[in-house]
């Protein structure tokens, strides 16, 4: 049984991205929520048995797409019955802007692990906010909720800094470390 699994919508490929090196640090499980906002019947046990769930969806227009927010009403099964009570909840977005109120949809996301009564994980990083700080350092757009990630709106995934990649690998590792002192 995997411990932690991570949980994305991807409209671009960008989240994907993301979403693949949060669950290299955190040695989890991707689940994929489809361009319908579903995901398979087999997935709602997987999150169901996971000791940790991280949410990751792009920000567009100020939140989580429509896409995320199909599968965040479906998981009213799950709140109904407390299937993820205690469970350990963490989130990332990226946008195209530095900022791009990423920060609104990591409340959205923090907001729904409360609703089913989970235990928020924040990014637990310093941010690198020094004159001589970099796009290639760790936690270069200052989180501190969850992960933030910037990806340019004229380039492929592969063009994402690699600060804000080893940055999602350091926190799916955090992650994972925490659910397991919980269990």
């Amino acid at each position: 049984m995997m411990s932690t699994v991570v949980i994305y919508y991807s409209g671009y490929g960008h989240t994907k991205a993301v979403a693949e090196k949060v669950a290299e640090g955190a040695n989890a499980q991707l689940i994929v929520i489809d361009n319908n906002g579903d995901i398979q019947e087999s997935d709602w046990q997987l999150l169901n048995d996971a000791k940790a769930i991280i949410f990751g969806a792009p920000t567009y227009m100020g939140g989580v797409p429509w896409q995320f927010k199909k599968f965040a009403d479906a998981s009213s099964k799950a709140w109904f019955t407390r299937a993820w009570q205690d469970k350990v909840f963490a989130g990332f977005s990226n946008s195209a802007s530095l900022n791009g109120d990423k920060q609104v949809s990591l409340q959205y996301l923090q907001t729904l692990a409360s609703q089913h009564g989970g235990i928020w994980v924040s990014l637990g990083l310093l941010p690198a906010n020094t004159l001589a700080a970099t796009r290639q350092d760790i936690n270069n757009l200052g989180g501190s909720v969850g992960l933030l990630v910037q990806s340019p709106s004229d380039a492929g995934a592969d063009q994402i800094a690699s600060g804000d990649l080893d940055t999602a690998v350091k926190f799916g590792q955090r992650v994972a470390d925490i659910a397991r002192r919980f269990n």
